[in-house]
């Protein structure tokens, strides 16, 4: 049975510290943040279609635990949920942000 983890937010704080560490480059950055960002995103997905697979199993009748199938549901549910609220507080981030006087 898998752990719901989040590899991908300690990726982005490894990505923060090494990047202090030696100098990138802002494309740089913006790359590795985007590929980052792209791998989440990715994994969210395996998680709903996962999900979708294991339930439509179950309601063909195959040979699927009721429980793996639930298990799979909510996972893929704290995922989603866990999802959009990164993309909440980044969004209201950025809007701070942008309500800053130069």
């Amino acid at each position: 049975m898998n752990n719901i983890s989040f590899p991908s937010v300690s990726k982005v704080f490894q990505t923060n510290q090494t990047s202090q560490a030696s100098s990138t480059t802002p494309f740089e950055a913006q790359k590795s943040f985007a590929s980052v960002l792209k791998e989440s995103i990715e994994k969210v997905n395996e998680a709903q279609i996962e999900s979708d697979v294991m339930t439509e199993k179950l309601a063909r009748g195959e040979d699927v635990d009721l429980h793996q199938v639930m298990v799979a549901s909510q996972k893929a549910s704290i995922t989603l949920s866990a999802t959009m609220e990164i993309r909440n507080k980044v969004i209201e981030a950025y809007q701070e942000v942008m309500r800053m006087q130069v």
